[in-house]
């Protein structure tokens, strides 16, 4: 019998030395010349695996083992982080490294119709080894369909040759505009109050453009109202198929954006602001970078984070939790971002385009905003149209305007050959609507007792050459894809859907119960709007399902 004492000191002795995979010092060394004196904290974690993975084109486990031990985590949780985001490459013990240069088609909705499949089945062919192709996910540039990422290097409209100059040509950069900041300017010299400016958004009816609608001076007020120290996050992940408004505005106008986000900050009292920019949009990091180290020092610090290929982390509190350095899991409701965000402080969160139409209202006054407006609405939305019509892109237009105006007044009518069969109002997750119902105002709240909702204002023009069924299951694929798997309604629910409207004939009564439960358990919004596709094809499109 060993006496107690010995047993608790043998135990000690055991717990002396670091569990697990020893960190080798090779792959050690390089790691620590790679982060140099960069801050060893948990919320890094991402983006020093982004280092490791731009120097070495994969994330091997010793290099895992080694960030583990700088950063003083387990290993278990920095895998586990790395392996939850579709842009990390991991490579185990004895696995091949994947070849230095990978191609993303984006086999998006507006892409396959573009021809994305062809591009997929030829490409590896004409490549060769030495360079990998994948589809992807949409990758923002719906109105250039076919897509294709090659590096890091976007490339639209995609083509087997244009792929291939891409690939022996280097990365070009955009310039960025100079930030005026006159209303800025009037802000902090006094010359504008802070209960003047919200007052001003409020007249406006200037809501939140990345789909939820929120009403944005109502969130400023609930969260000045919050004891700081208070943040903010900027959602630009821009993920929702469909949709490219923030990166075009971002392209051109990085300044209007930033000074939009500098007055928030100045009037809701935020000390410090996260930025957070999908991977896919490499050019417009580099601007913002840019942009941003020309700002004054009195301005809060700005962190500019990188996502890493998660469609869940448009959801708030997805990305709250990726800028922590952590997996991009929806939180549980209550507590709100608002009250309980990043780092557990009230949190002020927007999405790009809302930040964006800030500087212009208050310039030119919140009644030039609602001057505009058609069929009972006021307004101006950004919509990101693709498809079948003769010009795709963003186009500014009154809120309210129906299908059919838009693509006869803003798109040049629809290609030639096509008739109108059918849209997407919202992206993958706002439903699809038949040609009948193309006089419906499209803007927040008009659609809802259609089944539907405009969301980020992502418009995808279907014709008779297309099928709402073969859309709809898209739409299916790509939210089981993209599922974070917490809850089982979402990570089950998107998989059974997807197999099930792969049969010949759509069983009607269990997509039904299917969509019912996903909608009513799961946690955030991914799983609650997966079913509207399914549930228009079955209540618009009868004839596309059935004999």
């Amino acid at each position: 019998m060993i006496p107690i004492a010995v047993q608790g000191a043998s135990r000690e002795r055991k717990r002396q030395g670091p569990k697990g995979r020893q960190p080798d010092a090779a792959a050690l060394h390089a790691v620590q010349q790679l982060l140099g004196d960069a801050p060893r904290r948990r919320d890094l974690l991402i983006e020093y695996l982004h280092l490791i993975q731009d120097a070495h084109g994969c994330l091997s486990a010793a290099h895992l083992a080694a960030l583990a031990s700088e950063l003083g985590l387990a290993q278990a949780e920095v895998f586990e982080v790395a392996s939850f985001y579709h842009h990390f490459d991991i490579v185990r013990e004895g696995e091949t490294p994947p070849p230095p240069l990978t191609i993303r088609v984006c086999d998006g909705l507006s892409c396959e119709m573009a021809g994305a499949g062809d591009l997929l089945a030829r490409l590896p062919a004409l490549l060769g080894r030495d360079v990998r192709v994948l589809p992807s996910p949409c990758i923002g540039r719906c109105d250039q369909a076919p897509a294709a990422l090659v590096g890091q290097r976007a490339v639209a409209p995609a083509s087997c040759d244009s792929v291939l100059a891409a690939t022996a040509e280097p990365v070009s950069t955009w310039g960025s505009d100079p930030m005026v900041g006159h209303v800025l300017s009037q802000c902090l010299s006094g010359a504008r109050s802070v209960e003047a400016v919200m007052a001003e958004l409020e007249a406006s009816g200037l809501r939140g453009l990345g789909g939820a609608g929120f009403p944005a001076g109502r969130k400023w007020r609930i969260v000045r109202n919050e004891p700081g120290p208070r943040l903010m996050a900027v959602n630009i992940d821009e993920g929702e198929p469909g949709t490219f408004k923030d990166r075009f505005y971002l392209e051109r106008a990085p300044g209007q954006f930033i000074e939009g986000m500098l007055i928030a900050a100045w009037a809701v009292g935020i000390e410090e602001i996260y930025i957070y920019l999908r991977d896919e949009y490499h050019d417009c990091r580099h601007l913002l970078q840019q942009a941003l180290a020309g700002l004054p020092p009195s301005a809060p610090r700005v962190h500019l984070r990188r996502g890493a290929g998660a469609y869940i982390c448009g959801e708030e509190s997805a990305m709250i939790e990726s800028i922590e350095g952590k997996r991009g899991m929806p939180r549980l409701r209550p507590p709100y971002v608002a009250q309980k965000g990043l780092f557990g402080r009230p949190t002020l969160e927007h999405n790009f385009e809302t930040l964006y139409w800030v500087p212009e209202i208050l310039a030119r006054g919140a009644a030039w905003f609602t001057s505009h407006g058609r069929h009972g609405r006021t307004g101006l939305r950004s919509f990101s149209v693709s498809g079948r019509v003769k010009q795709p892109g963003v186009k500014l237009a009154p809120a309210g305007i129906t299908l059919r105006e838009l693509i006869d007044e803003f798109c040049g009518g629809m290609l030639d050959g096509h008739q109108l069969y059918a849209y997407l109002p919202g992206g993958a997750s706002g439903g699809i609507l038949p040609a009948s119902m193309d006089n419906l105002p499209l803007d927040f709240d008009t659609l809802q007792p259609y089944g539907c909702f405009i969301g980020s204002a992502a418009i995808i023009v279907l014709s008779q050459h297309d099928s709402a069924r073969a859309a709809a299951s898209n739409m299916m694929r790509f939210f089981r894809h993209e599922s974070c798997g917490q809850c089982t309604p979402c990570r089950a629910g998107t998989a059974k859907a997807a197999e099930l409207m792969a049969a010949p004939l759509w069983d009607a009564g269990l997509l039904g119960e299917l969509s019912q439960v996903m909608r009513d358990a799961s946690i955030c919004g991914l799983g609650q709007a997966a079913p509207n596709p399914v549930d228009c094809v079955l209540k618009y499109f009868p004839h596309e399902v059935s004999k």
